[in-house]
This record gives C-alpha cells, structure tokens and sequence, in this order.
C-alpha cells in the first residue's frame, strides 16, 4: 500500500507569498522557502513585514481568492487520485488553503495554522507537529504505508529522502545541483509517469 505526498506552494499552487508579494509590492515576501531552509525565520521575518505594514489576515486571503491551481494541475491531481491515495502535505496554512482546496477537487491536506486575533491582525502560528512532512511520512510508514514524495523546496527534502521513491518538481536550480540523485521533473504529465512506475 503506497500513499503519495504532494507538496503544495510551487507544485499545485503558485506561491501564495510571491503573489500577495506583487499584489502588494512588498519585495522581501518574495522570500519563500525555496530561498530559506529555517522555517521559523521565515515566518517570523513575514509576520514583522506583515505587522509594520498593517496587513492581515483580510488582505493575504482577498489576494488567495484570485489563485487559481498551476495549469494541469488539477487533471494531474485527479489522474493520481485514480491510482493511488494522495495527500498534500503542506507549511501553509489551513486559512490560506481552504479555497485552493476547492479549486483542486477537495483532495486531502495536511497544513498549519495561523493564530489570528480578532481584528484579523496574524499574531502567530502554529506548526501541527516538528519537521512537519518528514514526521507524516514517517508516520504513515509506521502504519504499514510505503511513501513517494515530490516538492520543490528545502522543506521537502526530508519527506524526498525518507521515502520509497522522491522527487523534485519544478525545484530550483541550487537544490537540483546539490540533490542529483533525486531525478527533477517540469512536467506533470512527466511526474506522474515516474510516481506510477514507483508503485
């Protein structure tokens, strides 16, 4: 029994930050972790941006509704349902992803959640668990699961190696050099033949 473990942001989804990044112009949200592997410190250094600009919650979500799912996104999500349990499994959160849940058929996600007051100001974060995807993964092989992954960022890695078969889709340059053994696919269509051969 294989389960496969997508990585959202960059994958299925463009990159919520990068385009509430443009939406807003404000450069540094650019930042993604694609760029930093320290999780932590990305979110703290967004949510300093956030609270010196007097943005919250309100604004990053009136910017998601506009997302839609990468082209074939969608159809290559649906054609990897059809042959094997799927999970996403994801560093954003659930408020962010609730409505590009929609838009992708409702699959299931595994994300965090934001601490919003009641001015709808972000005051904080909370993980689901430490090394969030790496630790699902393992999970999921404790109970008799083998695991494929695919992602694009530093993030990923850990659920990359820790499983049967790993990876990279659409990743950056940086990463692809430095995990060669991890083949790297700009398709859809291409990444699903090689998930399907890992099964």
């Amino acid at each position: 029994m294989t389960i496969t473990c997508l990585d959202l942001e960059g994958v299925l989804v463009p990159e919520i930050w990068i385009a509430f990044s443009e939406a807003t112009g404000i450069p540094e949200l650019k930042r993604t972790t694609r760029d930093e592997p320290d999780y932590d410190k990305l979110m703290k250094f967004r949510l300093d941006i956030l609270e010196k600009k007097g943005l919250g919650l309100k604004e990053i979500q009136d910017v998601i509704a506009t997302i839609d799912p990468l082209p074939g996104a969608k159809e290559f999500l649906d054609e990897l349902r059809e042959c094997c349990q799927t999970i996403i499994l994801s560093d954003t959160f659930s408020q962010f992803a609730a409505p590009l849940m929609k838009k992708l058929g409702q699959p299931t996600i595994f994300c965090n959640e934001l601490v919003v007051a009641q001015d709808g100001k972000i005051t904080g974060y909370k993980m689901r668990c430490e090394k969030s995807k790496l630790t699902t993964v393992k999970a999921l092989q404790s109970c008799g699961f083998d695991t494929i992954a695919s992602g694009d960022s530093f993030n990923d890695l850990g659920m990359i190696q820790a499983s049967k078969a790993g990876f990279l889709f659409r990743s950056t340059e940086r990463i692809k050099k430095d995990y060669p053994q991890y083949p790297a696919f700009e398709e859809y269509k291409d990444l699903l033949a090689a998930i399907k051969k890992a099964l």
